[in-house]
């Protein structure tokens, strides 16, 4: 219960944090992407939300797949937080080795970037829905861990719908078809946009790649972890 009292606390602050009002900087940036976007002929947006489409969902039957089957019910969330915690400290090393290696690599390893680290990222998080005791094999908790990856990269706008949504899972979650991927793909390659073309300079590349992908694993898993702490104490509510 002490335990429980800290993690309360902490979810508070955090809520607090993903709701924040946009700095000035992000709101300017977003204009600024915006207009670039919709100078981006439709065809071509079409295009790359197929793509990131077809790319997630491919990642989440793989990521399935070599999932262990979800941790059972009688741990405590102090044990599944540990859990996850590890979890993280594992994948996070494998983000920023692939991360340094394409980022050395130049432009073409660079691209080969975007859908390794994306499969890093899914992987990870169907490995914590089995460590807090979900099976990613029903489609309600995939659109969850989509929300939880849409919620840690997005906009401060997009970002407030999405905790909405998360927070209020169990009654939002029956309104939901499926994701809205042009603005999954929009949203997520806007946040990465500068950091990762950044990366594509050959020798440079190296450096920026690890330690962008160090903090984006960082901020998953921080999202991924208070996401589902919000999910164990509106189940304990209900009890």
């Amino acid at each position: 219960m002490e335990y429980e009292t800290i993690v309360s606390k902490e979810l508070m602050d955090w809520r607090n944090k993903v709701l924040k009002k946009s700095s000035l900087f992000n709101q300017l940036s977003k204009k600024a992407q915006k207009k670039m976007n919709s100078m981006i002929p439709e065809k071509a947006h079409r295009i790359i939300t197929d793509s990131i489409k077809n790319m997630v969902k491919a990642t989440l039957v793989g990521s399935n797949i070599t999932t262990k089957k979800p941790t059972p019910t009688e741990l405590s969330l102090y044990e599944r937080d540990e859990m996850a915690k590890e979890k993280l400290i594992s994948y996070r090393k494998t983000a920023v080795i692939e991360g340094a290696g394409t980022g050395a690599g130049g432009i073409f390893l660079g691209l080969a970037d975007f859908p390794l680290l994306l499969s890093i990222k899914m992987k990870f998080l169907f490995e914590l829905a089995a460590v807090y005791g979900y099976d990613a094999n029903e489609y309600e908790e995939r659109l969850f861990i989509l929300h939880v990856f849409q919620l840690a990269f997005s906009s401060d706008e997009k970002r407030k719908d999405t905790f909405y949504i998360l927070e209020n899972w169990e009654q939002e979650k029956g309104k939901l078809a499926d994701m809205d991927w042009r603005v999954f793909q929009q949203e997520y390659r806007d946040y990465i946009d500068l950091v990762k073309m950044l990366q594509l300079v050959p020798g440079f590349g190296a450096i920026v790649g690890a330690y962008a992908n160090h903090n984006l694993m960082d901020t998953l898993g921080e999202t991924a972890m208070n996401a589902y702490r919000m999910r164990y104490f509106e189940m304990q509510t209900k009890e």
